[in-house]
């Protein structure tokens, strides 16, 4: 058989597998709360898998590898402060989060919990929580299916939207019908094969290129500077590289995975697996690149014209076809992890945070999970209708959506979690100002404004929702009881825990 025959067998095995994860996912959904957030019950593996494969995508194997293979370690500082982001997140909102959101009326969503939490009887705050959810979103996931239909295209030789609408149909499948628990056992099998490919590629690829003292030789003589994170590097580059992390505290696909853990002392183990699979899958990414620019060195007939594809070379390289071709997967694997954890999430804004106060009427669990699974269908096919065309505009707007997500939500959820004297009025002002301010510095060039523009929208939200709180908080009994419950409860867990150990 030719290698693509092998590959194509590894790649129909991988989206069989996943269409299986739905299958049995379905089986265990049964009301809304399990569709949503998989009735709080992950275990502390999945939900840290879950919530690397659902934050890397693509990026992890082939955009940092790429751009370190291109210019050399200076790109990695994004991937540093990415790690201290991530660590900070399970540190900070993890357990915080799993304990408030359940105290603050049993909150299932980012939008409803930021309502329960500050008692905003104006509905203001969750419907324009849930709108900014549902439009940045629904460009991501466009993003997202243009990846795979490139992906398809370029490897297999399959037409774009041919193999666009294949991964669309098998991702939209296994989270319409599977719900949370499909998205999180999915992503942490996809988890694994992106850690697992970054592992091997490199260490084989070290053989390749005679062990360490070969593969240093070639990397001086590619590139002398490859090996330097400080080259080329400038301080706003560097700051803006780090200001990366401050992006994870207002992902809403990657915190909802806090909330769905089973206990608050479980977010620590959580903790513990999720940044040790993100350091060495990040350490693996980077050794790819270095590994390969060694090889192509001492093979220049082979080298690559795009450096992004450098994880695929060395994959098809150094593996037998049919490994080759999971290397493949792991890859699409990314790709759909992000999708499928976003689709999800804007379904739930959707029916949760807006259609439930539309109808201002209660409707039956299985009558809510219906229209979750209308909404992951039509929000998929509006995504798809973006994404049609390779060159679609919204793909400019995509570059602001991390930062648009980190600046409105992550001060807001901070602050919610942390401070007993954030007021509605507060949260709205300061989520307006950041995505604001994100969207004026994203569009300006030169000087202070090539700063990554998280940071001064970040530092905005934070000083209006400061300053609007304290002038309209009012003492509120319940409130001061829910924030006072919730951090017994983290402490109470806390201390149980460490009288375990």
């Amino acid at each position: 058989m030719s290698d693509q025959t092998w590959q194509i067998i590894s790649m129909v095995i991988y989206l069989i597998g996943m269409i299986y994860i739905g299958y049995w996912a379905y089986r265990r959904t049964a009301g809304l709360g399990d569709y949503m957030l998989g009735g709080r019950g992950l275990g502390p593996a999945v939900t840290a898998l879950s919530a690397g494969a659902a934050d890397m995508s693509g990026w992890l194997l082939m955009g940092l590898p790429g751009a370190i293979y291109k210019t050399g370690l200076v790109e990695a500082w994004i991937a540093v402060g990415l790690t201290i982001g991530a660590w900070l997140n399970w540190k900070l909102v993890a357990p915080r989060l799993r304990a408030y959101t359940k105290v603050a009326s049993d909150s299932i969503t980012i939008p409803s919990f930021l309502e329960n939490r500050l008692r905003d009887r104006s509905r203001l705050l969750r419907v324009a929580s849930g709108i900014i959810i549902l439009v940045f979103f629904t460009f991501y996931v466009s993003s997202g299916m243009v990846a795979s239909g490139v992906f398809m295209e370029k490897s297999f030789g399959m037409e774009y939207h041919v193999g666009m609408l294949l991964i669309v149909a098998v991702t939209v499948g296994y989270t319409l019908f599977g719900g949370f628990l499909a998205v999180s056992y999915t992503d942490f099998v996809q988890g694994l094969m992106m850690f697992l490919a970054l592992i091997a590629v490199p260490l084989l690829g070290l053989f390749a290129v005679g062990g360490p003292s070969g593969a240093m030789e070639s990397i001086r003589q590619a590139n002398p500077d490859a090996l330097s994170m400080v080259k080329g590097a400038t301080a706003v580059g560097v700051i803006s590289s780090l200001a990366w992390g401050l992006g994870y505290f207002g992902q809403p696909h990657i915190i909802v995975r806090f909330m769905a853990i089973r206990t608050v002392e479980e977010t620590k183990q959580g903790r513990r697996i999720g940044i040790g699979w993100m350091v060495l899958s990040c350490l693996g990414a980077i050794a790819t690149a270095l590994i390969g620019l060694a090889y192509f060195q001492q093979h220049p007939a082979d080298k690559i014209t795009n450096p992004e594809t450098v994880y695929i070379a060395m994959g098809q390289i150094l593996f037998h076809p049919i490994v080759a071709g999971f290397m493949l997967a792991a890859v699409l694997a990314a790709i759909m992890s992000t999708i499928s954890s976003q689709l999800l999430v804007t379904s739930s804004a959707l029916v949760e945070d807006l259609y439930k106060i539309i109808a201002r009427r209660e409707g039956s669990d299985s009558s809510y999970v219906l229209l979750g699974r209308l909404g992951v269908l039509a929000i998929s096919v509006i995504a798809a209708a973006l994404a049609w065309t390779t060159d679609s505009p919204i793909l400019a707007l995509v570059a602001f959506a991390w930062a648009g997500f980190g600046a409105a939500f992550g001060p807001t959820i901070l602050m919610a979690l942390f401070w007993r004297k954030l007021t509605a009025q507060g949260a709205i002002a300061g989520m307006v100002t950041g995505a604001i301010l994100v969207g004026i510095w994203g569009t300006r060039d030169g000087g202070i404004f090539d700063l990554y523009e998280i940071l001064p929208g970040f530092v905005g939200n934070l000083v209006v929702t400061t300053v609007v709180s304290l002038m309209t908080h009012r003492h509120d009994a319940e409130i001061h009881a829910e924030f006072d419950e919730t951090v017994r409860q983290v402490r109470r867990e806390e201390r149980a825990a460490a009288s375990e150990a």
